[in-house]
């Protein structure tokens, strides 16, 4: 079979690999779909701490089980599927304080290379995070289980209400997920980023506002009667922006930083706002089962989920679609082995 691999940032080679066969317990998933993301280009420009190089990469996916190992009953061959690449372990110490998103071993026997004709699922995740696509899903749209699954998890325990006021902050594929997860639950979205092109996506996904992030502050202001935002979304991953999101949630607002900063990055924030506005700011990582279980009910939904989906292109192109998104230009590509 054809993989990607990753061998060095900016280089990306496709080598013909043995296809796999599944032992007890595990599947082989044929890939009809696979999504490129943030995570992926990261690691194809500067490299990535979690993605070993030279190795395969991908992990966005959905598609045809091709065989199971022994002792798997709810799949068999031919089943359409959807799954993330990781679940927890269910024994370390986190797991054991039902904080699954937090297992000691999630990233560590998480699975890579869905940029390839087939991926092997090992037993942790057919039991846990392995699905039954609906048939009126598309395998691309299926392939948004891991990022919805994400969003949904960072939105566990907000009560986010009809009359509430939502400030999204980065026009990315999260940033467009949170958005579509905001007003569903009924509240009016603002959302701010620096091209007019994924803003524009953003109106078509149900934003009450879009706005540059230049004009943010005044705008805002207007959106929101001078209050703030209720909930502000953090989408960036940019330090500025880490540390400017309080300031444009209300008194008792809460902020939910969800974009990654690099590893040893210090944050600064106003004490004073923190104490006397009594706000929240919230870090979350990663999905617990249940926030994946939750995710694919709500793919099961008529979710407006194309607008995310710029572009298909072939395995092979896979560099390709890589250096357009390395130039701003799409939101997601879909690899179609």
């Amino acid at each position: 079979m054809l993989a990607g691999y990753l061998l060095r940032p900016g280089t990306v080679e496709l080598r013909e690999v043995p296809v796999p066969e599944p032992a007890q317990g595990e599947v082989l998933v044929k890939i009809k779909a696979a999504l490129t993301c943030g995570t992926d280009l990261k690691a194809f420009l500067r490299g990535h701490p979690m993605i070993p190089m030279p190795g395969v990469f991908g992990h966005e996916f959905s598609g045809v089980i091709a065989a199971t190992g022994k002792d798997v009953r709810r799949f068999r061959a031919g089943d359409e599927v959807m799954a993330v690449h990781s679940a927890p372990c269910l024994t370390c110490g986190y797991c054991r304080k039902k904080l699954y998103n937090l297992c000691e071993n999630i990233m560590s026997s998480k699975v890579m290379g869905a940029f390839a004709e087939y991926i092997l699922l090992p037993p942790h995740i057919v039991k846990q995070n392995l699905f039954h696509k609906p048939g009126r899903l598309g395998f691309a749209e299926a392939a948004l289980l891991e990022p919805l699954s994400c969003v949904v998890h960072g939105m566990s325990g907000l009560h986010i209400g009809r009359r509430d006021k939502a400030l999204i902050i980065g026009t990315g594929p999260i940033g467009l997920l949170h958005l579509l997860l905001v007003k569903q639950k009924g509240a009016e979205a603002m959302i701010a980023g620096r091209g007019w092109e994924r803003l524009e996506t953003a109106k078509k996904l149900g934003a009450d506002r879009i706005v540059q992030a230049s004009e943010l502050k005044h705008s805002l202001e207007e959106f929101t009667g001078g209050l703030g935002a209720d909930f502000v979304f953090e989408c960036t991953g940019q330090l500025e922006v880490w540390e400017a999101s309080v300031n444009y949630a209300r008194r008792g607002g809460t902020v939910i930083l969800f974009g990654g900063v690099k590893k040893d990055t210090v944050a600064t924030y106003d004490t004073y706002r923190l104490h006397y506005d009594e706000l929240t700011l919230k870090g979350t990582f990663h999905f617990t089962p249940r926030d994946v279980k939750a995710a694919y009910g709500l793919l099961k939904t008529p979710l407006n989920l194309s607008p995310l989906i710029s572009g298909k292109y072939s395995l092979e192109e896979l560099p390709v679609a890589l250096d357009r998104l390395s130039k701003g230009d799409g939101i997601k590509y879909a690899l179609i082995p």
